[in-house]
């Protein structure tokens, strides 16, 4: 069977057909058709407030789908039962804007958190696992330093880890640059690209910095007037 034949028969990391995100009972987008492969890298870009955020967090399970269907990783979130949330959360990694590191615990300990919480057991496991995700992005030398001794570059690098550290198919960004300098932005943005290569991980990265999508090009999708735009998919 041809490459092309046999990525055909694969199921989509992320399906959305016909969705609606509500909040309050008030639609926040509707109509929102997105599709997904393995190993894709996609930029969600729009204006504040256009839903970007929202249609991020309807992937992991932490806003509710009104309608349609929706597959994330194999699991119907538009009908997600609380008991699903965890199997779910394995399967992706999130990135943040702010970081949000735990700043009483240095950075190994926020990597050994994720594994523990995530059912990891095994102290030796845990520790090559810690230790390989801390290579991968460039910061084998930072774990033990406490998150608010790092520059906003290396907590952001912290952050990607922690995406990472569960082998995740998708990851999903959410402004990974917004707190950051244009220097520092080019090489996350870089270790994000570099990252999908060599994980084959989807990547979907919400972003307002056209500058770096100009530098590394990708499919763009939109939220624009209450729905998802995605010439691509047209």
């Amino acid at each position: 069977m041809e490459n092309n034949e046999t990525e055909a028969l694969q199921e989509p990391v992320v399906l959305l057909e016909n969705v609606v995100i509500s909040h309050d009972e008030e639609p926040l987008l509707k109509d929102v058709n997105l599709r997904l492969g393995t190993g894709e890298f996609v930029y969600l870009i729009g204006k504040s407030g256009a839903g970007k955020t929202s249609l991020l967090r309807s992937l992991y399970g932490d806003q509710p789908i009104a309608e349609g269907r929706a597959v994330v990783c194999g699991i119907d979130v538009a009908r997600l039962k609380r008991r699903q949330v965890p199997a779910l959360r394995r399967q992706i990694g999130i990135v943040f804007q702010n970081f949000r590191l735990l700043d009483d615990r240095n950075v190994y300990a926020n990597l050994e958190f994720v594994l523990r919480a995530t059912g990891w057991k095994k102290r030796q496991e845990i520790d090559d696992q810690v230790k390989k995700t801390l290579a991968a992005v460039g910061i084998a030398n930072k774990a033990d330093a406490m998150p608010r001794h790092l520059s906003e570059g290396e907590q952001q690098r912290v952050g990607i880890a922690r995406a990472l550290i569960n082998n995740p198919k998708l990851i999903l960004a959410d402004e990974p640059t917004g707190n950051l300098d244009p220097v520092t932005s080019a090489e996350i943005m870089q270790l994000l690209v570099d990252v999908g290569r060599e994980t084959g991980a989807t990547m979907l990265i919400s972003s307002h910095d056209f500058m770096m999508i100009d530098r590394f090009p990708a499919r763009v999708a939109v939220c624009e007037n209450g729905t998802l735009v995605d010439p691509e998919a047209q």
